[in-house]
């Protein structure tokens, strides 16, 4: 209950950045608040249009192709599996042609999910261990955190957006006078700043809630833990260069590869994959 509380909080801040954010770029022509209420109706339209239509957009952006059981017998015969161990209805099953190993699930409910892995961790895992990394999405399905993070995503994303056209038009001289001016480029800087620290916050509260999930949900911790290590290895010397960074929290793993050390744990899409291993390990099997 605290993690959803803490995550409805993180997603209002986002929103409420935006608002912000309107309010501002209105105020700079004298109409502060109906900056404010144009931004609101973008966020509701971009929730909206999340809800609906996140999962097409995800799984076309990386070139997921739905397969049936006779193309992917295995893989059926697992997700089905432990679908039926989490209660939840069978997702619809995808491959992504990449080398880059690694998952992820998309869709709005558990009616609509669909699990997708690339061919590069059906190649590196074994079967026990790729049960794991099924069973944490399924985790993510069953917490209904796949339609958080889309929703996370669209709009931390548009602040991003709106921000970097901001720091253009004070580039090129925007603004009436020197305050307007500084203010443009302090918000260019730090919209982006705050608006990826919550989107991250969202993103890594949910991991480990999955991690947990996905262990009860096949019995086998230490299955997706040896998963987990093989995968970061895998991602680092294979990372997916065309990933997009908007939906790179959706992956089991950072698809960009490398490990977080230090500062950059701050601003890393995922928690540290030792400390994800070491609650794994700390989990007896169920």
């Amino acid at each position: 209950m605290f993690e959803n509380i803490k995550t409805l909080l993180l997603l209002g801040a986002l929103t409420g950045l935006l608002i912000g954010i309107g309010y501002f770029i209105g105020s700079l022509f004298g109409v502060g608040l109906f900056g404010a209420s144009a931004f609101f109706l973008l966020a509701m339209i971009m929730n909206f249009s999340s809800y609906f239509f996140s999962d097409k957009i995800v799984l076309k952006m990386y070139g997921a192709r739905e397969v049936s059981e006779h193309e992917a017998p295995e893989l059926h015969s697992i997700v089905s599996e432990l679908a039926q161990n989490a209660g939840i209805p069978k997702p619809k099953v995808a491959i992504v042609e990449s080398a880059t190993p690694n998952a992820f699930a998309t869709g709005r409910s558990p009616k609509k999910a669909v699990v997708a892995v690339t061919s590069g961790i059906l190649n590196l895992l074994s079967r026990d261990e790729l049960e794991g990394v099924i069973a944490h999405e399924l985790g993510h399905v069953k917490n209904r955190d796949i339609l958080i993070s889309a929703v996370a995503a669209t709009v931390g994303g548009a602040i991003v957006l709106i921000a970097n056209y901001a720091g253009m038009f004070a580039f090129l001289g925007g603004g009436e006078d020197g305050e307007d001016l500084l203010g443009l480029i302090a918000m260019s800087i730090l919209a982006p700043v705050a608006a990826t620290i919550v989107q991250l916050a969202v993103s890594r509260t949910r991991e480990y809630k999955a991690d947990e999930s996905g262990a009860k949900i096949s019995g086998k911790p230490w299955a997706l833990a040896d998963a987990l290590r093989k995968l970061q290895m895998g991602t680092s010397s294979r990372p997916m260069r065309d990933a997009n960074p908007a939906t790179a929290h959706m992956f089991i793993v950072n698809p960009f590869g490398g490990k977080t050390k230090t500062l950059m744990n701050l601003f890393s899409t995922h928690p540290p994959i030792n400390e994800r291993i070491k609650r794994l390990e700390e989990l007896k099997s169920f």
